[in-house]
């Protein structure tokens, strides 16, 4: 700031205010010899806001920062940039620091462009299996056969969409979809396997539970703690999953 002839003590306050958004305001005395890696990225951002640039090139800004920090920082990071009139080029290998900052998303795979959207699109129809898994939704590579896809990975997933026969395909599944049972389910729904619970983690309110099949990919499953306990939920326990079809999402690739 001092370079563009801003007064001393304005500087020095707005230094001192962005110090203080990015939670190192306690830190504004130490050499930078005396900065922790997170601590010193936190700076380095907080010198890049400071600065009022037009434009703002940021590489991995929360790749050095624990979980707590990095949610912090982004909301900051996002409020700022809610007002900011210059343009912003973030590059992040997190989707979901992707679309929570950009209103708009490049999705980038060994050169090639496979998607640049809104946010929302991407959320809602990535076209990247790494993408939506880091999404948190299931995604299945596949090709259009009959009224389904024949899975790359393995088995055949019944859907609701038709596409043209012989045409690649993402499947996509949210987790939240994904029925658990300790027997095989009647009714309607089209896609049922066997499989076994390998890992509980918790998610928020809820708990995801990923379930390995001979018969099918991976799978991972959203539920609650009280269907969890209901069902009587962990490592290694065989269980069944069921999917409709309607619930599954195609994304021509």
């Amino acid at each position: 700031l001092r370079s563009r002839r801003v007064p001393r003590a304005e500087a020095r306050r707005e230094a001192a205010q962005w110090l203080e958004r990015l939670g190192v305001g306690h830190l504004a005395a130490r050499k930078p010899s005396q900065l922790s890696g997170g601590q010193a990225h936190r700076v380095a951002l907080a010198r890049a806001l400071a600065a009022r640039p037009r434009l703002l090139l940021l590489d991995e800004p929360l790749a050095a920062l624990d979980q707590t920090t990095r949610a912090h920082v982004r909301h900051t990071l996002r409020s700022h940039l809610s007002g900011f009139a210059g343009v912003c080029l973030i590059v992040t290998h997190d989707p979901v620091e992707a679309v929570s900052l950009a209103d708009r998303v490049l999705v980038l795979d060994d050169g090639r462009t496979l998607q640049d959207a809104p946010p929302a699109e991407v959320t809602l129809h990535p076209r990247s299996p790494w993408v939506a898994r880091m999404l948190g939704r299931n995604a299945w590579t596949g090709t259009a056969s009959g009224d389904g896809l024949t899975l790359t990975g393995g088995g055949r997933l019944v859907v609701a969409d038709r596409l043209d026969e012989g045409a690649k395909a993402l499947a996509i599944i949210a987790p939240e979809a994904v029925s658990v049972h300790r027997d095989r389910p009647s009714g309607s729904p089209r896609n049922v396997w066997p499989g076994t619970v390998r890992e509980i983690t918790s998610a928020g309110s809820r708990l995801r539970v990923l379930i390995t099949s001979a018969e099918a990919p991976d799978l991972v499953a959203e539920i609650t703690p009280q269907a969890a306990l209901e069902l009587g939920l962990a490592d290694g326990v065989p269980v069944w999953t069921s999917v409709k079809a309607t619930e599954i999402t195609l994304v021509e690739v």
